[in-house]
């Protein structure tokens, strides 16, 4: 079996999948990122005068992925059914942990990552006065299920 990018025409334009004859079929999607953070800056968030970035950075993610096709150019709309996005403080930084579902004819793998990155950039926009140098990494897909190519699950 011979794998291409979905995105191109025969000519190499740029083009959005035509997923009219795809089976509707229930979608999740999880990913994550992880917001690298000094321990000092993280002391520091629950008195951070803009507001609680964690909850600000769960709301933003939501809005995130409910807008994905605004932002990825060759991206469906997509009627979310669930969009989860959980952050949890840990040593070193924060991690993200997001969920998109929908029940749909193409996957919501983008929606879940856009949630993870939305809410990674807006915890360093809400505490990048302390500290310039946070870094946001492995963002990444971990799972998921439906559709043509099945079920997908990070191992590592």
């Amino acid at each position: 079996m011979s794998q291409k990018l979905s995105h191109y025409d025969e000519h190499g334009q740029a083009k959005m999948v035509d997923v009219a004859a795809k089976s509707v079929t229930a979608r999740m999607a999880k990913a994550e990122a992880f917001v690298s953070i000094k321990p000092s800056v993280i002391k520091q968030l629950p008195n951070n005068p803009k507001g609680d970035p964690l909850e600000v950075a769960r709301i933003a993610g939501i809005l995130g992925a409910k807008r994905t096709s605004e932002l990825i150019p060759m991206c469906h709309p997509l009627p979310l059914s669930f969009v989860d996005v959980q952050l949890q403080v840990k040593s070193n930084g924060v991690y993200i942990r997001s969920e998109a579902r929908t029940s749909g004819q193409t996957g919501v793998e983008m929606e879940a990552l856009t949630a993870a990155s939305i809410a990674a950039l807006t915890v360093y926009d809400m505490t990048k006065a302390l500290d310039k140098s946070i870094e946001i990494t492995s963002l990444r897909l971990l799972e998921k299920t439906g559709g043509k190519s099945g079920h997908y699950k990070r191992t590592k």
